[in-house]
């Protein structure tokens, strides 16, 4: 019987392909970045086909370095970068244009039209989700209405749509040759195009965004024994595995921490920040700028909510100190070099690069760095970044209590920022609760691993996942109230300076 569970996890930055055990222990992995296409201000695309290049490359050399055979795999899991949007020809697999990522903002005369014209309300009732250039809906409609030959192709079932995870899928199960065209309920409710009570496409929405039903995936289950087909022998595995599992990032994510009951959270850090709060099987809308979105779904089980806070950008700001500003060379370095001050000397640092997300919403703003006196070095800059991923964190946790009326007692962390224990001490400090780093912080593929090894009976329950998590570190609050409260409110009037900065509509 084969003893491990694959998981690819297709993201912002990279992808890779991760091997965990009954344990749900690490036993190999493999990952490479893919290029940021950068066109123009505020606008970013990726290249499907390298992604998929990608994708197939660490597939094939985390088995081959791990020693195992691709015939050990129980199943196979997905996760991807949500909302990311690729059009491409199923006869050929040939995509139409870059697939457009998520922190893009060329839609936002879309979003404020879709806003303008009295549509607003039926998204948020239908969808959670407010008009936003976050979401695949309005890049889908950027690209029916700009690519050349797209919508008419589109009508004659010549353009599928997909975010990553179905690009992955139908490339891995076939392509042209039979390829699966799936999605699962999580990141089909991120493109403002699913009705949340029905989990189905709702005509009312496709018409709204001019978007042909045929072009969409079938949406399922995040883990299913059938839904997703199996990989195809002249794919990477060479080895007919089936993929049983689809989630995305941040919903995987949450079955990774095992945040299977209600009130229970998770905060993963990596290109931006997601604080995801279980919500059980009852839909809560956000008065305070949250979203609400389906947190996963297990096989004929009821759809378990979520409310969702998304910031745009968090560790992406510290890969722009390394690559723009060029004042460090690793990630790793802005831990060493924030530690060469005391504090942030009073700058801060609202990265909007791409607008902001929850709980503002506000496309019109653009990133600031305020309060700079000639006293200030590279090191406070670099304090200022850490410091504005964690305010932007305070931001969405009392939007979330607000919501919910629900109090963290402690803060679950994962992701790639976990591993700067500075980082998450002064996260401890703005919130004033502690903050838990699991012994496994990648707990994105680790959750998509869950979610395909429960289709197939590889894991019995959730209660044998909940008895693999362990912690393995603490950060406790150690700012006074009064210094906690001061900072924060520096913080949001630093935030207030990034708005109207650009013309929207």
């Amino acid at each position: 019987m084969p003893e491990f569970v694959g998981a690819v996890d297709q993201g912002t930055t990279s992808s890779r392909f991760m091997i965990f055990d009954h344990d749900g222990n690490e036993v190999a992995r493999h990952q490479l970045e893919h290029a940021q296409i950068l066109p123009r201000p505020g606008w970013v695309e990726h290249d499907p086909v390298e992604i998929w290049e990608r994708t197939n490359n660490v597939m094939q050399n985390a088995v081959r370095t791990s020693g195992l055979d691709a015939s050990d795999l129980a199943a196979i899991g997905i996760t991807n970068q949500r909302e990311t949007t690729v059009v491409w020809d199923p006869r050929t697999g040939r995509p139409y244009y870059n697939a457009i990522v998520w922190q893009d903002t060329r839609t936002d005369s879309i979003a404020a039209a879709l806003e303008r014209d009295g549509h607003g309300e039926v998204i948020r009732r239908k969808a959670g989700l407010p008009p936003a250039t976050y979401f695949s809906g309005g890049k889908l409609k950027w690209l029916l209405e700009n690519v050349d030959g797209l919508r008419q192709a589109a009508e004659q079932g010549h353009a599928v749509f997909g975010n990553t995870d179905s690009w992955v899928l139908w490339n891995l199960t076939g392509g042209p040759d039979g390829g699966v065209h799936a999605t699962d309920v999580t990141n089909a409710s991120r493109t403002m195009l699913m009705n949340l009570e029905t989990l189905d496409w709702d005509d009312e929405l496709l018409e709204i965004f001019g978007v042909p039903r045929a072009m969409l995936p079938r949406i399922h289950s995040s883990s299913h024994p059938e839904a997703f087909g199996r990989t195809r022998t002249s794919r990477p595995l060479r080895t007919a595995v089936p993929v049983t599992g689809v989630l995305g990032d941040q919903h995987a994510a949450t079955v990774g921490q095992v945040c299977f009951l209600p009130g229970e959270a998770k905060n993963t850090y990596g290109t931006g920040n997601f604080l995801v709060l279980n919500t059980g099987t009852e839909l809560v809308r956000s008065q305070h700028g949250l979203l609400t979105t389906v947190a996963y779904r297990f096989g004929d089980e009821p759809a378990v909510y979520a409310l969702e806070g998304s910031i745009a950008v968090t560790g992406s700001a510290v890969q722009w100190l390394r690559d723009q500003l060029k004042i460090i060379k690793h990630a790793a370095e802005s831990e060493w070099l924030a530690r060469t001050v005391e504090d942030s000397g009073g700058i801060y640092f609202v990265p909007a690069f791409s607008g902001l997300f929850a709980p503002y919403w506000r496309s019109d703003a653009r990133g600031a760095i305020v309060g700079l006196a000639r006293y200030h070095t590279d090191g406070h800059l670099a304090r200022a970044a850490l410091e504005a991923i964690c305010y932007q964190s305070r931001d969405v946790v009392d939007a979330m209590e607000q919501d919910s009326g629900v109090r963290l007692d402690v803060l679950k962390v994962d992701g790639g920022v976990t591993a700067n224990d500075l980082c998450m001490q002064i996260q401890a400090d703005v919130l004033g609760v502690p903050v838990s780093r699991p012994v496994v912080a990648e707990t994105t593929a680790l959750g998509a691993a869950y979610a395909a090894g429960l289709a197939t009976g590889f894991w019995q329950d959730t209660d044998e996942l909940r008895s693999h998590w362990q912690e393995s570190k603490r950060w406790e609050p150690q700012w006074s109230e009064e210094q906690r409260e001061e900072g924060y409110a520096g913080w949001r009037r630093a935030v207030e300076r990034t708005l109207d900065w650009v013309k929207v509509g």
